[in-house]
């Protein structure tokens, strides 16, 4: 059962929805229609497939149960980082070395997606580039060297700098850190209008989007049944784009996915002199432990401050109340600073953190479990269904070929069991 408190059927009363520059309000189904490809969800992957159908000419039908954005598309902390999922060398043994190589560059091709598209529909959403990595301890440092010496070897086109510790306030007025890498060819975004940008690019190429429109049955077969409250859609092809909220959609996707909540707090305004001791160079920043903290600057240098990942399924009684002492430790001097907006959402986690996409079927696909790195990776998994829908497959069979294993125990179990694993690996941090 989601909280009411965050998921009502409307948008979290957040920074980004004070601030959206989209407004288009779409129907609610109440019909019979016929069309070739159904996507289900109105997230940055459902988004995007819909949008990378339409450029391709096919006829779309989106169907979204509240409100286009409404999920984790539009409450992430608006990091624009490389890479798709977790540890990609984990896989050699059954994609090969050649997919895990592919896997990597698909991470770096994502955020160029990302790019190109607000380039060329012109979308509103802050997108700035610079981005850097916050290390706590000496191993960090070593997976941040790891990281560049990779970068280099594939000729990396954006800039990228190791930072030792007397380099830090380069990047962030904080002394938490013992160093960094900086990387030009990531950054940040407002989630909230990239998704309502895009989708109103999609709507101008044709691609029909609903809003309240929740499925409440699919039926399949040769030509997949979609059903609503108030009308149905049959379909050649049917994408399944839910994601963390993808429960009662599909018993099979949904044992794979658990959502955990993460959170996010926006500080009013900050002073000039206050904005540029924090982030002086206005990058995204993420620290490298399991339970991180990632923050940035928004447009009107707000300091958005994020983390919290929650797998117990319950959200915090207040967000400020257990965020604000993360934001203080790392920023003593913002003490006094006045929130303006606390949010949070669920985010879709899988067991081995990588983006599950694929089949259920050989009409019906499926893309989720980002596991709190979806800005990018949504992109590059809408591009890698469309391509397998126009008779492009390579991608798709590397994706295919990677086992995802279903949480055990019912829904009831499977937060409680990971909260109780994810222990463990926050104990690691601390040594």
């Amino acid at each position: 059962m989601l909280n009411r408190k965050t998921h009502s059927a409307d948008y979290p009363d957040s920074y980004y929805v004070a601030t959206r520059s989209y407004h288009k309000d779409y129907p609610r189904l109440s019909e019979s229609i016929d069309t070739q490809v159904c996507v289900i969800g109105g997230g940055l992957s459902g988004v995007n497939t819909a949008l990378e159908l339409a450029e391709r000419g096919f006829k779309v039908v989106l169907l979204e149960a509240f409100k286009i954005g409404w999920g984790a598309s539009g409450r992430n902390g608006g990091q624009l980082i490389r890479g798709i999922g977790h540890g990609t060398e984990q896989f050699s043994n059954s994609i090969g070395q050649d997919g895990v190589k592919a896997l990597d560059l698909m991470g770096l091709e994502a955020v160029d997606i990302v790019r190109e598209r607000v380039k060329k529909y012109d979308i509103q959403c802050d997108l700035k580039m610079g981005y850097s990595d916050l290390a706590h301890k000496p191993r960090h440092m070593q997976e941040l060297e790891a990281d560049k010496a990779w970068l280099d070897s594939v000729g990396y086109g954006y800039e990228t700098r190791l930072l030792q510790k007397d380099d830090m306030h380069e990047v962030v007025g904080s002394d938490n850190y013992i160093g960094g890498l900086i990387d030009m060819g990531s950054g940040h975004v407002h989630p909230l209008n990239l998704t309502l940008g895009e989708a109103e690019a999609a709507d101008s190429l044709g691609v029909r989007i609903y809003e309240s429109s929740e499925v409440i049955d699919i039926q399949y077969g040769e030509r997949p049944v979609i059903k609503t409250a108030h009308g149905q859609v049959t379909a050649d092809k049917l994408v399944i784009c839910g994601n963390a909220y993808v429960a009662g959609l599909d018993d099979d996707l949904e044992a794979k996915v658990l959502p955990a909540g993460s959170y996010v707090i926006a500080t009013e305004p900050l002073p000039d002199e206050v904005w540029q001791r924090v982030l002086p160079q206005d990058m995204a920043v993420c620290d490298l432990r399991v339970a991180l903290d990632y923050y940035r600057l928004s447009a009107d240098k707000r300091l958005l401050f994020g983390g919290l990942c929650n797998y117990s399924g319950r959200d915090p009684k207040s967000i400020i109340g257990t965020l604000k002492p993360h934001m203080d430790d790392v920023f003593p001097y913002l003490k006094d600073v006045k929130i303006d907006y606390q949010w949070g959402g669920m985010i879709g986690i899988g067991a081995n953190r990588m983006p599950q996409v694929g089949r259920l079927h050989s009409n019906v696909y499926y893309a989720q479990a980002y596991s709190g790195h979806g800005v990018n990776a949504t992109h590059m998994s809408a591009k890698v269904i469309a391509e397998h829908i126009t008779g492009e497959t390579a991608r798709m069979e590397i994706f295919e070929k990677i086992h995802h294993m279903r949480f055990p125990g019912g829904r009831a179990l499977r937060s409680p069991m990971l909260a109780a694993g994810m222990i463990f690996h926050r104990i690691k941090d601390i040594f």
